[in-house]
């Protein structure tokens, strides 16, 4: 098995030469460590950062559930996460948790799960195709990895936004066991001209065991917003579906995650109406 190479996650607090008058104020300063990145081999020469984020008390003892997060490097998704998570768990939105940002590289070779069904997708997005790798290495080196090196609770979800959600709902269709909770924000579902959408009912009726699935969507337009609706109608009373047409596709990811974090890991608190954390499913 692949060993992990660990190194701090800080924030540097000086990076430039200081003044002599200040070399005493200087030597009181000191950097901000927020995790701990991991380089794991994904293929022969290619390392990933896995970036871990404990959560508030994790030093006291006691398991936590497992955030996985797809296009989790650092100049991805994973440091405006955990922000999120954290005010969450401050105000008692959702539970702490594990984040886990696992980085993604080519996100269309990666995250996509066919080639392009037509010509305009192929020439686009020559790459895509190869999902189910991506799929496999998160289940055979990465969480084996998390669950070996931190006190995991067996509790995992995974989110992603754009082609990582689309990965999120092919992971919740195709290999429901691999995750207890999913959270997919704007996926591509237009993708193979929303294939996905209209398989959904048919492979839910398989009988497996799947977990309950978050799924939002902006003013991505009608093909999009079908294709969520056959998915969410297929999850039934496992599904969310928060329609977003106010929102764009740049803007959704930060409106919507706290939402999602709070589905994910429910704290069962109640809250007062003027704070806007109901979360309402229309689907």
């Amino acid at each position: 098995m692949n060993r992990f190479y660990a190194t701090a996650l800080c924030l540097a607090a000086f990076a430039v030469a200081v003044p002599a008058a200040a070399q005493e104020d200087a030597a009181q300063s000191a950097p901000i460590t927020i995790g701990t990145t991991h380089l794991l081999e994904y293929a022969p020469g290619d390392q990933r950062e896995i970036n871990v984020f404990l959560p508030q008390g994790y030093e006291d003892g006691g398991s936590y559930p497992v955030l996985y997060l797809i296009d989790g490097g650092l100049a991805q998704d994973f440091l405006q996460t955990i922000g999120v998570a954290r005010l969450n768990d401050s105000l008692e939105r959702s539970r702490p948790a594990i984040i886990v940002g696992v980085q993604t590289k080519d996100r269309q070779a990666e995250l996509l799960d066919t080639p392009g069904s037509i010509k305009q997708e192929r020439e686009a997005f020559p790459t895509a195709g190869n999902g189910a790798r991506f799929r496999s290495f998160l289940r055979d080196k990465v969480i084996p990895e998390i669950d070996a090196h931190y006190r995991t609770s067996g509790e995992r979800a995974v989110l992603g936004e754009s082609v990582a959600g689309l990965f999120i709902v092919n992971t919740w269709l195709d290999e429901p066991s691999l995750f207890t909770s999913y959270a997919a924000i704007n996926p591509s579902l237009w993708w193979n001209q929303a294939a996905n959408g209209q398989r959904a009912a048919k492979k839910v009726a398989d009988g497996a065991e799947r977990g309950r699935i978050y799924l939002t969507y902006s003013n991505e337009g009608p093909i999009t917003a079908g294709a969520m609706t056959m998915v969410a109608a297929a999850a039934a009373d496992r599904g969310c579906l928060v329609p977003r047409p106010d929102l764009t596709h740049a803007t959704t990811y930060q409106q919507v995650m706290p939402q999602a974090l709070q589905f994910l890991f429910p704290t069962g608190a109640e809250f007062d109406e003027e704070m806007g954390f109901a979360l309402d499913c229309a689907g």
